[in-house]
């Protein structure tokens, strides 16, 4: 079997790709080297680390690859990779699903938990040496809806469940539901249902069908003092509705980690509104979590090599992995 030839475009940091030469011919090529076209050319294998950049998609559309059978990204949601032309392209692509479920799950219980208890007025009595006694609002009995029951999503209703929380899932079709999901309603019931819940949790991808999926007649029938977490993507949400809605105190707390655009702009009214959480993309980046990446690569490659069964391979059509192996 020949050795592979595979090229790493390093978008933001770079994965080690030492052990990765034991296995591939492997080249290097940021995405505005000028030989990244010819270097695609000849590509068996594309892996883009770390984000992407629209140079990746100038590229292609000059070296048009011919000999390129297999296309992996860093995230966990490959939408940002799915232009039209890698849409089409025979080659198969895949995401680094399930490396950052666990932390993204606590992240989100992180976010409803400092809306419960009210943290952040704790912190800003704290700096004003002020002691204020108050109720908090527990979070056993809870009802929450996940939009998005992937496995970032199931991992997070494990966890809120697990805790006493009821817990609910929005997928691609209604579907017979099993723990920790009680139901799993499609798409078109998020409007009727969404007002049950006193948490909605949002971890769906990107695609055509989730693009604005809550949008602001789903924001509008939210219950009274609902909290919203949003880890999926930001064109999942109407992010101007949500902001009309807690500023008329309609919502008990908005809490956003990715957004629409991307960093946020330091003038956006969402860093100064009462009861909102602003992080910039970090709900999976925790300690180590890069260390998980690579190994997951290094496993990729070396199956890729081998001819064997890749992990975690997208339907490009509906942009998610649709199971955890495909054969190649």
């Amino acid at each position: 079997m020949t050795t592979p030839h595979l090229l790493v475009v390093p978008v933001g940091s770079s994965p080690d790709v030492a052990p990765l030469r034991e296995l591939a011919d492997v080249r290097v090529a940021h995405p505005h080297d000028p030989d990244l076209p010819d270097a695609l050319a000849t590509a068996e294998g594309l892996v883009v680390w770390d984000g992407f950049d629209v140079a990746v998609e100038r590229a292609w559309e000059t070296a048009r690859p011919q000999a390129l059978r297999w296309v992996h990204t860093s995230s966990a949601g490959p939408d940002r990779l799915l232009f039209p032309a890698l849409r089409a392209h025979p080659s198969r692509l895949t995401c680094s699903r399930g490396i950052l479920d666990a932390d993204i799950a606590e992240y989100v219980l992180a976010c409803v938990l400092a809306f419960l208890k009210d943290l952040t007025t704790t912190v800003r009595r704290q700096d004003e040496h002020r002691w204020q006694h108050r109720l908090t609002r527990s979070l056993a009995g809870r009802r929450a809806l996940v939009v998005g029951a992937g496995s970032i999503g199931t991992r997070t209703a494990q966890l809120f469940s697990a805790l006493g929380v009821d817990v609910d899932g929005v997928v691609r079709s209604a579907r017979p539901a099993a723990p920790p999901f009680g139901a799993l309603f499609g798409p078109d019931a998020l409007p009727d249902v969404v007002g049950d819940y006193d948490l909605v949790l949002v971890a769906a991808p990107l695609s055509p069908a989730t693009r604005g999926l809550v949008g602001a007649q789903v924001v509008q029938r939210m219950r009274p003092g609902a909290v919203v977490v949003n880890v999926g993507r930001g064109p999942v949400v109407d992010e101007d509705a949500l902001l009309a809605a807690l500023r008329a105190g309609r919502l008990g707390g908005v809490a956003l980690d990715v957004w629409s655009t991307e960093p946020l702009p330091a003038d956006s009214p969402w860093w100064d509104t009462p009861g909102a959480l602003v992080s910039p993309h970090l709900a999976g980046d925790s300690e180590g979590f890069t260390g998980r990446l690579e190994l997951l690569l290094h496993e990729q490659v070396r199956r890729f090599a081998a001819g064997q069964e890749l992990l975690h391979v997208v339907d490009k059509e509906h942009g998610y992995a649709i199971t955890s192996t495909v054969a190649p």
